[in-house]
């Protein structure tokens, strides 16, 4: 009974959190479409066109991969850190916090949702994508394990800053001034190799650098990094921001004042 109980609180988490970037998909999901697309033009078929293969793919197949996993990155964070902020703007998160409700199912049920919004608008991106470029999968499972893992990880990311965010201004801070840099120097749009020795070690700092390569491994086969230290870096890092998620909600830090 208590089971089911669990569950269908988890499910209705999950619905809310859904149903609220679904009725305002124009905010949530075709931005990307769009902003995605500019970059395929300008990127991949303006400046690629002026680049030659690397590893054997041309620039635009080479950068797909990398869009692809920004777009979940980023909008899996945004929904999480936007839509708990909101309910500890509105003060409706202490009916949760009062209810039976465990903590750690408040926590899925926020980056559930997180994660729903990230892979559907993955799925929206790598459908523009077909439009500049055919798509071919080297390892199907890889690809959807790397894009899930990404996704729980970064949702856990914004909800982390949404507990210790006190305005709207603090929950664009670790988007603009730390995860778009990351973004943009983990491996997007060009190969490590590319780099000299020094930046290369320096880029190996990044835990972005990993999520891209193997997702471009599972695409299209090749990766900068090995694979399975990808994966364990992943792992590693939801570990430690899951445990992290639910202290900070046990000792009520930035909700109970």
């Amino acid at each position: 009974m208590r089971i089911r109980a669990n569950f269908i609180a988890f499910k209705t988490i999950l619905i809310k959190e859904m149903l609220r970037f679904l009725r305002i998909w124009i905010q949530t999901i075709l931005p990307a479409a769009i902003t995605m697309s500019l970059y395929f033009i300008i990127f991949g078929k303006l400046i690629g066109s002026q680049i030659g293969p690397i590893d054997g793919f041309t620039y635009m197949q080479y950068i797909v991969p990398g869009l692809i996993m920004m777009s979940v990155i980023t909008n899996s964070y945004a929904n999480v850190v936007s839509s708990f902020y909101s309910s500890k703007f509105q003060r409706h998160i202490e009916e949760m916090l009062v209810s039976p409700l465990p903590n750690y199912l408040i926590l899925l049920g926020f980056v559930a949702g997180g994660v729903a919004r990230g892979l559907i608008v993955g799925i929206v991106v790598t459908l523009v994508s077909l439009f500049f470029n055919d798509l071919h999968i080297h390892n199907f499972a890889i690809m959807v394990a790397v894009t899930v893992l990404t996704a729980i990880l970064f949702s856990l990311g914004g909800f982390v800053n949404a507990i210790y965010a006190n305005s709207f201004d603090d929950i664009a801070i670790i988007p603009t001034f730390v995860l778009t840099p990351l973004t943009y120097l983990g491996g997007v749009f060009y190969s490590i190799r590319m780099l000299p020795e020094f930046w290369q070690n320096a880029s190996h700092l990044n835990p972005i650098l990993y999520m891209v390569n193997a997702f471009r491994y599972g695409l299209l086969g090749i990766a900068d990094i090995n694979i399975y230290l990808a994966f364990a870096i992943i792992l590693l890092f939801i570990a430690v921001l899951f445990s992290f998620s639910l202290w900070l909600l046990a000792r009520g830090v930035g909700i109970r004042q």
